[in-house]
């Protein structure tokens, strides 16, 4: 195939390719994430180390976008996602083979490592495409990505049900062979045009982060997010099969199950910035993440009613963390391409880790106050996100 030229609409055949593959690929660092309880029991962690199990991937992939993500103006693009990609698929196997606590923890930290294929492959899809529409393809790639996180974890829980939690990690590795395939054989080839070196890619990271306040801005406010979004998603798994709810992982599954709906606020936020309404749509965004956790604290949990809340605080919580996404990556896909694989790099490593951060904290809160200590902590992440906006210039 020979590349798309940035005037030539993206084929939507391509464009749900990619949706797709993005959902697949990062759905390997949350499927530990309802999951903490009986992989917490079976490998000996303690209830305030539970949280490592997801911050380990969650490093992994930090690591994995200020390091590898960059390569993509260096290295040729689709050979770059398929080594990736390989990667990711050993130590999927590897930690379905753990029975001990390090192991495992290592193989999260690759498998994290390895998923950021997925950062690869969300710049390839913005290098592709028409400025006036990126805003709309991005949307719609996102809204693959946001589906993939938000369904793995009720897959992971309906699949440890009938099964164990190891059965998760094989299935994945599976899946993602037969992905490594299918990309390897239909992805247009990209070569970056830079000629600088690796350490010269890696030292200039920092530079543009210090230089380029759009860059800047939109991965500290969404590193607020998406620590929220991580401390809800690793705490609530503690809170239903706790003695409130007394809920299995088949009831944990569908509750997660029900922010899945949250994934719809990627595209129509891509929409809504190409319209000139960024600036309304963010605020939007880090209000929604806000009032999800002020919302768990105004009722009693236990009962029926308090969970069918629950379950709307976490869509709306879902809402406005994939719509603040969109709206982030569609400001740095706007800078200046040539630089676009680091500042995606940034951008990701940022947030993912306030998202590693936010799972470790939500993890130390329970333990140590209950589910009011972790909300209460989630609700001030989008508040800090909310100040440093106010100080941005129109």
């Amino acid at each position: 195939m020979t590349p798309h030229s940035d005037q030539t609409a993206l084929p939507t055949w391509l464009t749900l390719l990619f949706a797709t593959a993005c959902g697949l690929i990062v759905a390997n660092i949350y499927y530990a994430q309802p999951l903490i309880g009986p992989i917490a029991a079976s490998l000996d962690l303690s209830p305030q180390t539970a949280g490592l199990i997801v911050t380990m991937g969650q490093i992994g992939y930090g690591l994995g976008l200020l390091l590898i993500v960059p390569l993509a103006d260096l290295f040729e693009n689709k050979r770059l996602i398929l080594i990736s990609l390989g990667l990711c698929i050993v130590a999927l196997v590897c930690a379905g083979l753990a029975t001990q606590a390090a192991p495992f923890l290592v193989a999260s930290l690759f498998i994290g490592l390895g998923a950021v294929a997925v950062q690869i492959i969300v710049p390839f899809a913005a290098h592709l495409t028409p400025p006036a529409m990126r805003g709309q393809v991005i949307g719609n790639v996102m809204s693959g990505l946001m589906l993939g996180i938000m369904l793995a974890r009720p897959v992971a829980s309906f699949l440890t049900e009938l099964s164990s939690w190891h059965t998760i990690f094989f299935a994945s590795a599976a899946c993602m062979m037969l992905l490594l395939i299918l990309l390897g054989r239909v992805l247009p080839e990209r070569m970056p045009s830079s000629t600088l070196s690796y350490g010269s890619l890696i030292g200039s990271m920092l530079r543009l982060m210090t230089t380029e306040p759009v860059l800047r801005r939109r991965a500290l406010y969404h590193a607020c997010l998406f620590g929220a979004f991580s401390l809800f998603w690793t705490t609530v798994p503690l809170l239903l099969a706790g003695p409130l709810f007394k809920l299995s992982q088949g009831g944990i599954a569908l509750f997660a199950l029900a922010g899945v709906s949250g994934a719809i606020a990627a595209p129509l936020t891509g929409r809504i910035a190409d319209k000139g309404w960024s600036r309304p749509a963010t605020i939007f965004a880090m209000l929604a993440v806000a009032c999800a956790f002020l919302m768990t604290e105004l009722i009693e949990l236990g009962s029926t009613y308090s969970l069918i809340w629950l379950v709307v605080a976490g869509i709306v919580l879902d809402f406005g963390v994939a719509a603040n996404l969109a709206l982030g990556q569609r400001a740095i896909f706007l800078l200046p391409a040539e630089y676009r694989g680091r500042f995606n790099g940034m951008f990701m490593a940022t947030f993912f880790l306030g998202g590693a951060l936010g799972s470790a904290c939500g993890a130390w809160g329970f333990a140590q106050g209950g589910w009011a200590l972790s909300a209460w902590i989630g609700f001030c992440l989008p508040v800090i996100a909310l100040v440093y906006f106010a100080t941005e210039r129109k």
